[in-house]
């Protein structure tokens, strides 16, 4: 059953409902190896919380499964590997999550690569962040939205000269959406794309990637694909027709396939890249893979369900 929002982009804190498609035990064995660039860990108690929040702004969480659990479950499907994502809500919480996710990507035998994170303008933030690359983190996410920052703020320098130094990327989500008014900050106010172009401006091979193909400023994101090398987009939820009104007024071509994303998706497969947001899904974990499998030519889907990410997160051999 499809899921539509509101006429326009925004919607009050109220729930989004779930959809009752129906889950693959496994991931087809015709397709290409699947790293999943975009999955969450927490600890339980952090974890419980964010599924709180989601219960009563977001969506129904379909599988609220804990920071092991996503790892072997995404194992037992047939995925490649997994990228382990996270963030901290307030300063001092970040050295406790980097540790917590680097024993976990340890001890996944090569599975899971894990993230960093850091509370921008925290005391110590590179400090925090030179000790996550030395746990073997590769690369580190930020959250406008939930840590209620823009993507140029000048605190965040030091972070970035140093991210680009190391070669880290930094997985940031800057787009607009999906917006809450539950959040603390609106994200209208902190995200834009000319926000992200400034800083692929300011620091000159800094590896960047924003989510959610940039939502709602498709047009604009792909239009910087093609202005910078360091950029990539990742496509989660966005491919799972869950937020179809965001692409109103984005683009008058769909298509073939009558899919909103698949202009954006296809602009530059060199620099897109899978992610499913496992576990924090309304809808069956493999919605999004399928989808990409029925449009996309299997040279494209080969780089953008894994070879993209292994190439940009994995340790160099």
């Amino acid at each position: 059953m499809p899921c539509c929002l509101p006429a326009g982009p925004r919607r009050t804190g109220a729930p989004l409902p779930a959809l009752d498609d129906v889950a693959s035990a496994r991931l087809a064995d015709d397709l290409p190896p699947v790293f999943d660039a975009h999955t969450h860990v927490f600890p339980p108690r952090l974890f419980a919380a964010i599924w709180r929040w989601f219960d009563e702004h977001g969506w129904p969480i379909r599988e609220k499964l804990q920071a092991d659990e996503v790892i072997a479950a995404q194992r037992r499907r047939g995925h490649a590997g997994c990228l382990l994502l996270h963030y901290a809500h307030k300063p001092g919480m970040a050295r406790d999550l980097n540790r917590f996710v680097a024993a976990l990507a340890a001890g996944s035998d090569g599975f899971a690569i894990g993230t960093g994170t850091v509370c921008p303008g925290e005391d110590g933030a590179t400090d925090i962040v030179e000790e996550a690359f030395a746990l073997g983190l590769r690369g580190l996410k930020l959250h406008c939205h939930v840590q209620a920052f823009s993507i140029d703020d000048r605190r965040l320098d030091g972070v970035y000269e140093l991210s680009r130094d190391k070669g880290m990327p930094i997985v940031i989500h800057a787009g607009r959406e999906p917006w809450s008014d539950a959040l603390p900050k609106d994200p209208y106010e902190l995200c834009s794309v000319d926000r992200t172009a400034r800083v692929l401006e300011r620091f000159p091979g800094l590896k960047l990637v924003v989510p959610h193909l940039g939502a709602n400023e498709f047009d604009g994101y792909r239009r910087l694909l093609f202005k910078h090398d360091t950029l990539w987009l990742d496509t989660t939820m966005m491919v799972a027709d869950y937020f179809p009104d965001l692409y109103e007024g984005q683009t008058d071509d769909d298509g073939a396939s009558g899919s909103p994303w698949l202009p954006f998706v296809r602009a530059r497969p060199d620099r897109m890249l899978y992610g499913s947001d496992a576990p924090n899904l309304p809808y069956a974990w493999d919605r999004e893979v399928k989808a990409l499998a029925r449009v996309l030519p299997d040279q494209e889907l080969a780089l953008i369900l894994g070879d993209n990410a292994r190439s940009l997160f994995a340790p160099a051999p």
